[in-house]
């Protein structure tokens, strides 16, 4: 993952300023990375959001695209998704994620759009449709619907759901703009802990 030579620019320069924003460049050529690369730890990341009746909620989320220059990160999503609904409500959510190879969290908060149709919905779904992943968004029951015995967790594509392939009916693309990124990264001779946002960059205490 090269981690090794991107550690290796972080630490090479002397000038604080400098050094926070070789970091920052290098938290996102990480994130694009994952976005491209399977294998990567960031590719899964969690994203969290709140529930009126219920607090926080979080959950696991692929991410399948990333702007560097917008500060935006891409996710899909089937459209009868709680999650969905309560960015609906409250479009504010934080994205975590940790590299073990980096020693390196990452907590990123963000606002969402939850966008159903338009050209660049119809192209993502383009490109998913014939993959075994539109499978995630034909399932003729909703996430967490309750499942008959017997079953022993599998929800099986019904008919009424096969032509659907062109439709994208429960098709829905999340766009995340980050508005903040904590990083932390944690090593022996001592943990550090930068934020970015708005107004800059700034080291913070672990």
């Amino acid at each position: 993952m090269r981690t090794g030579r991107m550690a290796g620019v972080v630490e090479a320069e002397d000038g604080q300023t400098d050094r926070l924003e070789r970091i920052e460049a290098a938290l996102w050529s990480e994130l694009a990375r994952a976005a491209v690369q399977p294998a990567h730890e960031w590719q899964h990341l969690t994203l969290a959001t709140q529930d009126d009746e219920h607090g926080p909620d979080a959950r696991t989320v692929v991410l399948r695209e990333v702007q560097v220059d917008r500060h935006e990160l891409m996710f899909y999503s089937d459209t009868r998704a709680s999650k969905i609904d309560q960015l609906r409500r409250q479009p504010v959510a934080m994205v975590v994620c940790w590299s073990r190879a980096l020693s390196w969290q990452l907590r990123l908060r963000c606002r969402l759009q939850v966008a159903t149709d338009g050209l660049h919905v119809t192209a993502r779904w383009a490109r998913l449709r014939h993959s075994p992943s539109a499978q995630d968004y034909l399932a003729p029951r909703a996430p967490g619907t309750v499942l008959l015995e017997g079953s022993q967790g599998h929800a099986t594509p019904g008919r009424e759901c096969l032509g659907e392939r062109r439709t994208r009916q429960h098709f829905a693309v999340l766009t995340a703009q980050v508005e903040s990124v904590d990083w932390l990264e944690l090593r022996p001779e001592g943990h550090r802990r930068a934020r970015f946002d708005a107004g800059g960059a700034r080291w913070i205490s672990p």
